[in-house]
Formats: structure tokens, sequence, C-alpha cells
């Protein structure tokens, strides 16, 4: 092959992956639907960073079953769009839960009592969500003591055990070695999730610019590790 051919097939590749990462930038493609895909039961994840969703539009073709919504945030913030996500999520037919951005300002207790105050007790929902992304820096001891509070406070309230979302980082942290009985979300947007320990995931959140139907906004999406008649087995309280 002559320089100009090979000249020719560079710049062709070259131009196929620019398109490639445009497209993935834009949330058309994403490469961790490949390893995604064999799981079919789905969800999303929103907040006011997604603005006014059409859930009907995203409950379209029973594509995706369940949603969270972004409930509490420390001690005081209440997210602006917890209580329209949740009613038009529900009413479009998705199972629905919230979730609480777990921070270092306040104790777990406190966080717990924000979260209680603000989220309903409806026994059809799914867990709680503790969302643990703090820096990882911070008292290991003290983080886990806070975190089993505020865990304890919920389950006594809402009568589900939480769910603790993390990232590899704040898993090896604060969570590997503690908290066996508690089912893990695991954030890993470029490949399957692997934890440390063997430790099991039930939720993954694979895609953090979803584009779907309903959303003008990117949108989180995740799966569950198991199919339709496990995940109805484990959250669906009727």
């Amino acid at each position: 092959m002559n320089r100009r051919k090979w000249l020719k097939l560079f710049l062709i590749l070259l131009a196929v992956l620019i398109l490639f990462g445009v497209l993935e930038y834009r949330g058309v493609i994403w490469h961790n639907n490949l390893f995604a895909n064999k799981y079919k039961v789905r969800g999303i994840d929103v907040s006011h960073y997604q603005y006014q969703v059409d859930w009907k539009k995203v409950a379209e073709k029973d594509k995706y079953q369940f949603a969270y919504s972004k409930a509490t945030e420390g001690q005081n913030y209440t997210d602006s769009y917890l209580e329209e996500n949740w009613r038009n999520a529900q009413e479009s037919g998705l199972l629905v839960g919230a979730y609480h951005f777990f921070t270092t300002q306040s104790t777990g207790k406190q966080q717990a009592e924000h979260f209680i105050e603000t989220v309903p007790n409806i026994e059809t929902s799914l867990p709680p969500v503790i969302d643990i992304e703090i820096a990882t820096n911070k008292d290991v001891q003290q983080i886990q003591k806070e975190i089993t509070d505020m865990s304890e406070s919920l389950e006594g309230y809402y009568h589900q055990k939480p769910i603790l979302y993390v990232t590899y980082d704040t898993y090896n942290e604060y969570i590997k070695g503690e908290f066996a009985d508690y089912d893990i979300w695991i954030r890993d947007i470029l490949k399957r999730p692997k934890l440390k320990g063997q430790r099991e995931w039930t939720l993954w959140q694979f895609n953090n610019r979803g584009r779907i139907p309903g959303i003008k906004a990117y949108v989180d999406i995740n799966v569950f590790n198991g199919d339709q008649a496990e995940f109805d087995w484990k959250f669906k309280h009727e």
C-alpha cells in the first residue's frame, strides 16, 4: 500500500473516531451500552438539572421501569422538582423512589430527619437511597458512623433498608468490608462494574449523558442486576 493510500485510510479512521466522539459527547450513543445491554430492567435518576420531565414519554414502550428523584441534600436543601417528578413518574406507571445527597456538614441523624420530613412514607415506593460522593480524606470511622445513623433512622421510618449509591472511591474508602447487608448502587460510566471483595451490585449507573424522549437535558441511566421477575420480587410491594 503506497503512502497516499495509508494517508487516506488514516484520515477515514480519524473521521470515524471524531464522529464517534461527538455522538458520544452529545449522548446519541454510549459505549457502555455494549456492556449494559444484557440488563433489561432500566431506570433513570433525575433532579432539578433535568428541569420539567415529560414522564408519559419516558414511560412509553416500557423501556424504563423505575425512576429515582433527588429529594434532599445535607440538613436543609430540598430539590425543587421532587414533588412534581415523584407524582408524575408514579402516574405514568413507573416505580418511584427518592435519594438523598449525603454531606459532612451535618450529622447522619439530622440528614435523616430532613429526608423524612420531605419524602412521603409510601409502602409501594422504592427504598430510600443515600448518595455518597464525598471526598475520601475524611475520618473513616466517623463517616461510617454517620452513614449508619442515617441508614438506621431511614429504615426505622420507611421499613426498608436504604440503598447506598457509591463511586469506586467512596466504596473503597467507606463501604468496602462494612454495610454487608446493604444493596449497592455503583457508578461506572466506562465499563461493567466490579467491586472489590467480590461484592455484588444491585443497581448500576452506566450512563451519565443519556438522551431519552421526554427529557431535554442529559440524564443518568441505570440498570438492575437481574431480570424483571427478580426486580419485582425485590422491589414491588403490592
